[in-house]
């Protein structure tokens, strides 16, 4: 996918070979949650959300409890968050992108516990490219000179 536009993300995306979300909706308290879909590929995460591909679609502004399995590790990133877009994805198996971003991560109810954090930086230096992507190289050269 071709960069088009002005960068607004703080945090570095990364992408993690052969990862996979499950998702549930948030419901209340006395409907049973379930997953919605399991084994969805993940494309890209970083320290405040993620893009995955999925088959169905939802309601921005809806509250999702994620499961992240990263290949090597025993224990999924368990994490909360809301759907704050949803794109078609024509033509390819997946029908729909969604992107998801982070509760903030604190002590109180609701919050992602900060040892979760912990676990995504050490990913982000693990799985992080180090060459420059194009997007970063766009952006970049805006502010090279001539010496």
């Amino acid at each position: 996918m071709a960069f088009k536009g002005l960068e607004r993300r703080a945090c570095i995306r990364f992408e993690i070979p052969g990862a996979t979300i499950r998702y549930k909706l948030k419901k209340l308290f006395f409907e049973k949650q379930v997953f919605e879909e399991e084994f969805c590929p993940l494309i890209e995460m970083s320290r405040g959300g993620l893009q995955f591909l999925a088959q169905n679609t939802h309601k921005v502004g809806t509250s999702v409890s994620l499961e992240i399995s990263i290949p090597g590790e025993r224990v999924p990133l368990v994490l909360a968050g809301r759907i704050r877009w949803t794109a078609p994805n024509v033509g390819k198996s997946y029908k729909y992108r969604m992107g998801v971003q982070f509760s903030p991560y604190g002590e109180k109810k609701g919050q992602n516990y900060p040892g979760i954090l912990v676990k995504i930086i050490s990913l982000e230096q693990k799985y992080c490219p180090t060459e420059p992507s194009e997007k970063e190289k766009s952006t970049l050269d805006e502010f090279e000179t001539d010496d």
